[in-house]
């Protein structure tokens, strides 16, 4: 099982790379660099890319309606080229908020924009002439829509690897569905093992079913909160605020994807409290509603024998990266984290 870790969404960038630097000496095998609406993630990958050697970066993730297929394509193979070769390609729909709210760009169909833009980027790191008529995208613009000069092209650098990773971010049915039939990897959100075969087992088999024999073995990536000790429990409250977040206030009522999840988990009476809770601008209960059952189940907090338990039943639920978030502050903290974790994984 592999390790990874995610920078912090804003403010200190530089503290994030140093610790980054540390964290690949202590066995750290990929970083995730977040976008959301803060800023892009594309100049902060290049940049590790430079301090770092070994450890892969992976975008975490790419919203699918922010760049045209092509440029997705061609930002990917620039970011191969500039680590030599350990970029992976993270995708994600992110939900209406931020793409209607901050890009101006209307959230639809994102299971047939996700798919044509895989087959892009494939066509694009091919060195392939691009040509492609989707529902969602046609490559080059038909005559009639534009000018008439456009023609297929190719990308003029060869690209380090033909076959960039591609790691899709989903939950619902229909895109796990998707992610296990044309991806490399999966990166579910609140990932509780010994509910995921219940939630998920159905659209991983249905996606698996028509997957490529060469794209091999889905990859999936679990973000989990980590803190290895006697008297670390209470760093679990750390978390209420982040699922009270998602749970509550990421959409509205009836259109929050991790609202469904939590439901889907069997927590529909708590979901509805801490949604409701939160939406009346009530945080602070709404954080203090989270069940301390479904902390504990997503998280590696405890004693290192408890975490090794714990390790056992992810790697059972099919987990290969565990992508963690060390609670303990410091620096020298997060390292004596990762390299605890690594010594009870190895």
């Amino acid at each position: 099982m592999r390790i990874g870790t995610g920078i912090s969404y804003s403010g200190g960038f530089a503290e994030s790379v140093a610790d980054v630097v540390e964290l690949e000496k202590a066995g750290l095998d990929v970083v995730f660099v977040p976008e959301a609406y803060s800023f892009d993630a594309v100049s902060q990958l290049g940049y590790l890319a430079a301090k770092t050697e070994r450890v892969q970066l992976a975008s975490g993730i790419f919203q699918i309606y922010t760049r045209t297929p092509t440029l997705t394509a061609m930002t990917a193979a620039g970011l191969d080229f500039v680590s030599d070769g350990r970029f992976i390609l993270g995708l994600g729909a992110s939900g209406p908020q931020v793409i209607e709210g901050f890009h101006g760009v209307k959230y639809d169909a994102p299971l047939g924009r996700t798919r044509e833009i895989v087959d892009v980027c494939r066509q694009v790191w091919r060195r392939e002439r691009v040509v492609h008529e989707g529902k969602h995208y046609t490559i080059p613009l038909p005559p009639e829509q534009g000018t008439g000069l456009g023609k297929p092209l190719k990308l003029i650098n060869h690209p380090v690897r033909e076959r960039i990773p591609v790691l899709l971010a989903s939950i619902g049915p229909k895109n796990v569905a998707l992610t296990a039939e044309i991806a490399e990897g999966w990166q579910p959100i609140f990932f509780h093992p010994e509910k995921a075969a219940d939630v998920w087992g159905a659209s991983l088999a249905e996606g698996k079913a028509k997957r490529d024999a060469a794209l091999g073995e889905l990859e999936t990536f679990v973000t989990v909160a980590l803190a290895i000790g006697e008297d670390v429990e209470p760093l679990l409250a750390h978390l209420r605020p982040v699922l009270a977040l998602y749970i509550g206030g990421m959409g509205a009522r009836g259109k929050n994807f991790y609202n469904d999840l939590a439901c889907r988990y069997g927590y529909e009476a708590e979901a509805k409290q801490i949604q409701d809770l939160y939406l009346d601008g009530k945080k602070e209960e709404a954080a203090a509603a989270v069940p301390a059952e479904l902390l504990r189940a997503i998280s590696l907090v405890g004693p290192a024998g408890y975490v090794k338990e714990r390790l056992a039943a992810f790697a059972e639920a099919g987990t290969t990266t565990l992508v963690v978030n060390p609670l303990q502050p410091g620096r020298e903290a997060r390292v004596a984290a990762v390299s605890q974790l690594r010594e009870l994984i190895d």
